[in-house]
Order: structure tokens, then C-alpha cells, then sequence
């Protein structure tokens, strides 16, 4: 049996302000975390400083594996520049190891060509900027129909196409891992592993949102075990990050106990 390490995004528990979101970490024995910055009032969006942020993590013997996210990535212009550099060297002030890349999810910019044309475009402009702040960049495919980058396998592609695979990882979201219908794993690649399941079977793939991601448990339809199982079977020894995004989970009133329970029921499935 596998020993598996945890990590906890903030989104598992968005309401908490950071250092009470360390604190709930450090209780459940996770030694790393993902930070956002799309959440109102709290760290990076609330103007909290990257030097405070060091102090909070390092006070609660944490790691920050990643701020989550710049949106849109793979849309490159001089506003996303400014973004990335800002995130890049917010993670760097606040001793996070790794930004994570999402692309755009509207339903445009995913044409044959165009769509590879863009990814393209984003990674070789992003490698240098993180390269010399010692950044890793986590691409993150997202398995919704709409999405512009859904394939763990073009992303894997346009990584080595611009020399990157010492600057950037694949994020395996098992959610959207899910979504995207894509059995390939690519866990050479793969820098991080995003969990969450789902357990209302009465949802067609299609209709499903993150709002329906809840901790994983008994009841999952996601196969997140079957993909852990066979991700550390090909050589993955990363952490497994908790991201809920179900209201349900936000607004529990005891999160270390559900947490501890999935936490738990992997460490006996996988």
C-alpha cells in the first residue's frame, strides 16, 4: 500500500482567513497548501502581503506548493503578462513553489490550429519568466466541453515542443480528468494531483460543474482511486491536493473531521 501525502487548497475552505486555513492544515498532519487569489477577502486578494504570507506558512510548518491561479492563460497579451508577472513574483516573495496556468473556458479559442497556436504562444512567452524566478508552471487541462484546453496530451505536446519540461507540470485535476474522457496519464509529466468527487449519479457528464464536487468518499462516481491507483503505479510521488468546490463542503461546520474521513478512506482504498 502506497503512503500517500496530502495537501489542502484553500478552496476546500474558503471562508477561513489564511492563517485559520494554515492552522486547519497543520491540525490534519498536511504539511502543504495551495493558495488562491480569486477569493474576496482573504490572501492575495485582500492585499495581504507575500512577506506575510511566508511568515503564516513558515509559523505552521507549511509548504505553499502553488498559488492557484492565473486565469486564462493560454490568452496571451500584455494584460496577461502583467498578471503573470505579478503572480510569479508574488509566488516567489512568497516562497511558493509553482503557479498554476488555467485556460480559458468560455467556449471560444478551441478550433483545430488556433487553439495549439495559443498554448504555444503562452508557454514559450511564460518559460522565460519563470525561469528566472525558479517558478514551476502547473498546466491545468479542464475537462468541460467548452473549455480551450481539455487534453493532457496537447498540453503534454506544446511542454515539450518549447524545450519546457524543466518549467512546466501538468496539473491532473481527477474531476476533470474525468470530464475530458481521456484514458492517456502522462505521469511523467505530472506535477500535482487536484481531487475531488462527485456523488450524484443522476448527472449526465456533460451537465456536471464544480459545484457539484464534493470531498472524496464512499460514494464517488469520479474514479478517483483508479486514478491515483494507476498515476503512483506510473511513477507519480506528489501530493494528492484537496479541491471541493461543492457549496456543501464550504459550509460545514467541522471541515477537519470530513477531511480527516477522506483522507482516511484513500489512505485504505489506494
Amino acid at each position: 500500500m502506497p503512503q500517500l501525502t496530502f495537501a489542502l487548497n484553500h478552496m476546500t475552505a474558503p471562508s477561513l482567513p489564511l492563517d485559520a486555513f494554515f492552522a486547519l492544515a497543520a491540525d490534519l498532519g498536511i504539511k502543504a497548501v495551495e493558495i488562491r487569489n480569486d477569493l474576496p477577502g482573504n490572501a492575495i486578494h485582500d492585499g495581504t502581503t507575500p512577506t506575510d504570507v511566508k511568515a503564516a506558512a513558515q509559523r505552521h510548518g507549511l509548504t505553499i506548493i502553488s498559488i492557484n491561479a492565473l486565469q486564462r492563460f493560454n490568452v496571451w497579451s500584455p494584460e496577461r503578462e502583467a498578471e503573470a508577472r505579478a503572480l510569479i513574483d508574488y509566488a516567489e516573495a512568497c516562497g511558493a513553489r509553482a503557479l498554476v496556468l488555467v485556460p480559458k473556458n468560455d467556449g471560444t479559442g478551441r478550433a483545430d490550429g488556433e487553439r495549439q497556436t495559443n498554448l504555444m504562444a503562452a508557454l514559450t512567452a511564460l518559460k522565460p519568466l519563470l525561469d528566472k524566478a525558479g517558478i514551476i508552471g502547473l498546466v491545468e487541462p479542464l475537462g468541460f466541453e467548452i473549455c480551450s484546453l481539455r487534453s493532457k496530451r496537447e498540453a503534454a505536446e506544446a511542454i515539450r515542443s518549447v524545450g519546457g519540461e524543466g518549467t512546466f507540470r501538468l496539473v491532473h485535476d481527477t474531476f476533470h480528468h474525468h470530464l475530458a474522457g481521456e484514458p492517456e496519464l502522462f505521469a511523467d509529466l505530472t506535477g500535482l494531483i487536484h481531487i475531488s468527487g462527485v456523488e450524484d449519479s443522476g448527472i449526465a457528464i456533460g451537465d456536471l460543474r464544480d459545484s457539484h464536487r464534493v470531498l472524496v468518499g464512499l460514494g464517488d462516481t469520479m474514479g478517483n482511486v483508479e486514478q491515483i491507483k494507476a498515476l503512483i503505479a506510473a511513477g507519480y510521488a506528489g501530493p494528492l491536493s484537496f479541491e471541493p468546490f461543492a457549496s456543501v463542503v464550504h459550509d460545514l461546520p467541522d471541515p477537519k473531521t470530513a477531511i480527516a474521513g477522506s483522507m482516511a478512506f484513500l489512505r485504505e482504498t489506494v
